[in-house]
């Protein structure tokens, strides 16, 4: 299962005034947030994601650390991180910090001494050329990390990469009742083609939809 976790205003920005999606849902969309997080074997986001968000290691509130322990899982799903540029701060608590050592898919075009040191500061896993091959990369993450439940955090041109490659199961959108205006970026980018949904199921607090898709395959 690989799921997407995204957040929207009503007229569809993917981000805030600022360029952040933190501040864009309430109270209820933290609370997804960290559900869909606690249910994950493994987190993937894009090294833009990264940067923009100021990502920091994974970490579970009690009650929720409680309940995955008693699935058999004693530790927090890995962060693994999109990057063919290595462009990462590997001195960052994401990495200094993490209880689950950090993971990066890079490419073989990705400077040697940035792997190297990547490979240092987490795990690295090289997948593709000259860009990553994401298809492979979650490929990776199931036979060596075991990761049957992937949760994808964006940004929008690694959601476009998953769906244009049939790869994505699941949509969950938050929709923020709030119109921003402007040309900011949507959830997905560079797709190329449509893919069409299918409603699983729509909850509502506090003004916000809860909104989760099936995804057909393109």
């Amino acid at each position: 299962m690989l799921r997407l976790n995204m957040v929207a205003s009503a007229d569809g920005a993917a981000t805030d005034e600022r360029g952040r999606t933190a501040d864009l849902g309430g109270r209820g969309d933290l609370l997804v947030f960290r559900a869909l997080r606690a249910h994950a074997d493994a987190i993937l986001v894009g090294a833009g994601t990264v940067r923009a968000e100021g990502y920091g290691p994974h970490r579970l509130t009690r009650a929720l650390e409680q309940r995955r322990t008693a699935d058999g899982r004693d530790t927090p799903a890995a962060i693994v991180v999109v990057t063919a540029t290595l462009d990462l701060d590997l001195a960052a608590p994401l990495f200094t910090q993490a209880v689950t050592p950090t993971v990066v898919l890079t490419c073989a075009a990705a400077p040697a001494e940035r792997r190297k040191a990547a490979a240092a500061a987490g795990r690295l896993l090289v997948v593709g050329e000259q860009r990553v091959d994401l298809a492979r990369g979650i490929a990776l993450l199931r036979s060596e990390l075991g990761a049957e439940q992937v949760l994808c955090e964006g940004g929008p041109n690694v959601n476009g990469q998953l769906l244009a490659a049939g790869l994505v199961d699941e949509l969950c959108l938050t929709l923020a009742p709030a119109l921003l205006g402007g040309g900011g970026p949507r959830i997905v980018q560079g797709l190329g083609t449509r893919v069409s949904l299918e409603l699983i199921a729509v909850c509502e607090c506090d003004g916000e939809l809860y909104v989760r898709y099936g995804v057909m395959p393109p």
